[in-house]
């Protein structure tokens, strides 16, 4: 009985470390700023400012077989016509729908759009996003498209009841790198909503 209660002991310590790791991962990167206007649970209202993003074209496979990830990372390694590293951000910005998804890094926010260095590759863009308020869902799991669909009806049916309204297609942020285990990772689907509500 006392190897077993020694062995629970071990274990819960481990498991406590893993999470305090993960999370001190997450912890080392800026994130998008963003104000908390009303909070119910996992779901929140959140007002954005404006975010510079250097953007790239995903291909329809989903699994990142055209290097999307990768382009935006060359890009903030250096791999820009300053040369000039950039911090890593989170989230990683998903939007759109096959054949135009796209896959985005937000940059520092000391960084305004025209201080950001023109990519050396021509698939990579820099653009801005305009400020605004969202409504949020925070979900952990792997990535895949039945998870994505379900966090999205079940946002929709938030702001239903909310009676908000919708004013944008949705927005996928993802905080953890790939090796994190899916139940530790945070996840987000955003839909933009009328900021006077």
């Amino acid at each position: 009985m006392t190897r077993m209660i020694v062995l629970l002991i071990v274990l819960l310590v481990g498991a406590a470390l893993v999470l305090a790791g993960w999370n001190a991962t997450r912890s080392r990167y800026e994130s998008a700023p963003y104000t908390v206007v009303r909070s119910d649970g996992s779901f929140e209202l959140r007002d954005y400012p404006e975010m510079t993003v250097v953007e790239t074209t995903m291909a329809s496979t989903g699994n990142n077989a055209d290097n999307s990830f990768m382009r935006l990372f060359g890009f903030i390694s250096g791999r820009n016509e300053a040369k000039q590293k950039i911090s890593m951000t989170t989230p990683v910005f998903m939007s759109g729908s096959d054949p135009g998804r796209t896959m985005a890094f937000v940059m520092p926010a000391k960084m305004k759009t025209a201080e950001v260095p023109k990519p050396a590759d021509g698939s990579v863009t820099v653009r801005s996003l305009a400020p605004g308020r969202f409504a949020v869902l925070r979900f952990s799991g792997g990535r895949n498209e039945k998870l994505e669909t379900e966090m999205l009806g079940r946002l929709k049916t938030w702001i239903t009841a909310q009676k908000l309204g919708v004013l944008s297609p949705p927005v996928y942020g993802y905080f953890d790198p790939p090796w994190t285990p899916s139940f530790l990772r945070r996840n987000e689907v955003m839909l933009r909503t009328d900021a006077s509500q």
